[in-house]
């Protein structure tokens, strides 16, 4: 398959959740947004010099090139896994750069204001990461092979829980800590218990029926 066959192929799968266009690289801290949300979920590959309408735009200097490396090793922490390959088509340049979920997560990216935030990719977008996410991450990478305990917190906390609730819901239901709160249901989620959604904007979390 030619370069432009293997282009068109992508496209028409159009942007999803393991696939972004990008037209122009203007700023490395917005490009480090999709390499954070790819690393922190399923990995995925950015189409870069590839319009929101899926035409050929190109990658249209050496500049672009070099911000693609900054979003990836400059403004990422910890640095991402990331590869480039280049592809040209119709007289145009295309890089495709191409990142696996990491197993370090969280992978933040630093944002206009210079603080590190984690995002994740939900469908075609990268939505910052919950406080709930970041201590699931931890938790899994400290507590290997660990089982969970149903003590009295936990029990009470699953008594409270009715649909779907927000953090802040869940927070006020139980009147535990917020820190505590958030431990818990990282730890649930981990076992299986309770699982999130993104509704409205918002993370809810329930119980498994």
């Amino acid at each position: 398959m030619d370069d432009k066959r293997y282009l068109l192929s992508l496209i028409h799968e159009g942007e999803h959740q393991q696939q972004d266009f990008k037209y122009r690289v203007a700023d490395a801290c917005k490009l480090a947004k999709s390499v954070s949300a790819f690393a922190n979920t399923d990995g995925g590959r950015l189409l870069i010099g590839v319009r929101d309408d899926g035409h050929l735009a190109g990658v249209r200097s050496e500049e672009e090139i070099y911000m693609m490396h900054q979003a990836a090793y400059k403004f990422c922490k910890p640095e991402a896994s990331i590869t480039f390959d280049t592809y040209h088509a119709d007289g145009h340049t295309i890089v495709v750069a191409t990142v696996p979920p990491s197993n370090r997560k969280p992978i933040c990216a630093k944002d206009e204001e210079g603080n590190m935030r984690a995002y994740i990719r939900i469908n075609d977008e990268n939505i910052v990461a919950s406080p709930v996410h970041l201590a699931l991450w931890r938790e899994s990478q400290r507590l290997q092979g660990a089982v969970i305990t149903y003590d009295d917190d936990i029990r009470h906390l699953l008594d409270v829980m009715q649909g779907q609730n927000t953090l802040n819901q869940i927070v006020r239901l139980s009147h535990l800590p917020r820190r505590t709160v958030i431990s818990l249901l990282s730890r649930l989620i981990r076992f299986g218990t309770v699982r999130w959604e993104y509704v409205n904007q918002q993370f809810v979390f329930k119980v498994e029926s």
